[in-house]
């Protein structure tokens, strides 16, 4: 089956019922808001009934409405515009609490994440960067401060670590010009996603460097292009991406390569400690006794 659900759709409208052809060609037109109903909702907005909702998806090769509709989720977010977003994620909310829906809503892409990602592709990433003759990051757009974020604290355990700047396309290449067969690559992009990181990635894997992809599913562009996927789960919360999980995943990669590399690490901050301590970083606060 095509991974694109409108792809699918289009391709077997000729074979349709009546009102599996009504559904088709509701979701093709609307498929921003056809993703978030429920089959009793989408059935009614049609008019048909819920079962044929159901069996549309079966038609279609899913194991229910569900599988359907997180497939219709999947590969939408890459193809809404920023109004559509807008509209959508007010269309979701509703009259609910705002907080409460966004934190549950990270909190269950937290779970989803956990879940999901593969257990060996995060292995064998840990050990890639490990042997790495130079580590390359980059992410554009929301996806930079991902990427500031794991640039900071590889820096204090490597010496190696290259931060791809990304304000021009052409600097991207310029910066990678010496890429190779014993460099890592690590990509970062979720939806809407960066055409110039996708560029750079495939840059990065024709010149033989081991490419690493931390992207949200198998839809993604990075995903074919990438040795190792690292994948969490993005969710669109109004024109602001949400990148807990992502976040997570990223903590957790330093995390196990910071136990890879214990003692270098330890004596790095040992000495950081020190540095830190004499030009005053940070502040010191006294505890004094408790009256």
């Amino acid at each position: 089956m095509s991974r694109d659900v409108l792809t699918t759709i289009q391709s077997r409208m000729g074979t349709f019922s009546k009102g599996q052809k009504l559904i088709g060609r509701y979701i093709l037109e609307n498929y921003d808001k056809a993703a978030f109903m429920t089959a009793a909702k989408l059935g009614q907005t049609v008019k048909i009934s819920e079962s044929t909702v159901v069996r549309f998806a079966a038609e279609l090769g899913y194991d229910g409405y569900p599988a359907m509709q997180k497939a219709m989720q999947e590969m939408i977010r890459s193809k809404l515009t920023t109004v559509q977003r807008i509209e959508v994620s007010y269309d979701r909310l509703g009259t609910q609490d705002v907080l409460d829906k966004v934190v549950q809503s990270d909190i269950e892409k937290l779970r989803m994440s956990l879940a999901e990602l593969s257990r060996a592709d995060f292995a064998a990433t840990v050990e890639a960067i490990v042997a790495a003759r130079r580590i390359y990051i980059l992410g554009v757009r929301s996806s930079a401060a991902l990427s500031d974020f794991l640039t900071f604290y590889f820096k204090l355990i490597f010496d190696n670590v290259c931060q791809v700047q990304t304000s021009l396309a052409s600097e991207m290449f310029e910066q990678m010009l010496r890429v190779g067969k014993e460099d890592l690559v690590i990509g970062i992009s979720f939806p809407r996603y960066s055409t110039r990181c996708v560029r750079a990635m495939e840059f990065a894997r024709d010149q033989g460097a081991t490419v690493v992809a931390i992207t949200d599913s198998e839809l993604s562009p990075l995903y074919d292009t990438a040795n190792y996927r690292l994948l969490a789960k993005s969710d669109m919360v109004s024109f602001a991406d949400s990148l807990v999980a992502p976040l997570s995943v990223i903590n957790a990669l330093i995390v196990a390569v910071g136990r890879k590399k214990s003692n270098e690490v330890t004596a790095t901050f040992e000495r950081l400690e020190q540095i830190w301590d004499e030009y005053q970083v940070y502040e010191k606060v006294e505890y004094g006794p408790q009256q």
